[in-house]
């Protein structure tokens, strides 16, 4: 019968291929810390350690990797990224113009942006109906949804 344990350096070898290959699409650092964590099992096993104490080093290694190294190298990525909003953190504190009443059942904003989304009132506003061409402003969102709360006319 033959011994899998002679093969391990193949497993690690795997493990470190696959988790640079995610690391590759994820860019976050932490499948290139688990990558190094499994080169330390991977000399351990060269080293000719039983496989146990292979897996608790690379673990270790890895777990103290993602918990000095990885902080360091994400500031460091990070340090020149440009802070402005974008996506849907870009809506919240927009206003807007109602195009289409908003009552219990909602209706439609047009955005300072130029868009066009389905509205509610927030629900911690008191129940009422926001007329055509009133001004609005975006509190969150929610999936397609803006909630909104009326703002007033004098602001655009």
């Amino acid at each position: 019968m033959v011994d899998l344990t002679n093969y391990l350096w193949i497993a690690w070898l795997v493990v470190i291929l696959v988790c640079v290959i995610i690391e590759l699409l994820s860019l976050e650092f932490t499948f290139l810390m688990l990558a190094f964590g499994s080169l330390g099992g991977l000399a351990a096993e060269l080293l000719g350690m039983p496989w146990w104490l292979q897996i608790i080093i690379a673990s270790v290694l890895a777990v103290l990797l993602i918990l000095t190294i990885r902080p360091l190298l994400l500031r460091v990525m990070r340090r020149d990224a440009d802070p402005t909003p974008s996506n849907v953190a870009a809506l919240i504190g927009l206003r807007g113009r109602v195009l289409s009443s908003i009552g219990d059942l909602g209706g439609l904003v047009k955005l300072a942006n130029g868009e066009t989304w389905t509205a509610r009132l927030d629900p911690g506003m008191p129940p009422l109906v926001i007329a055509i061409d009133e001004h609005v402003t975006v509190t969150r969102i929610e999936g397609s949804t803006a909630i909104v709360v009326p703002t007033e006319r004098n602001i655009v």
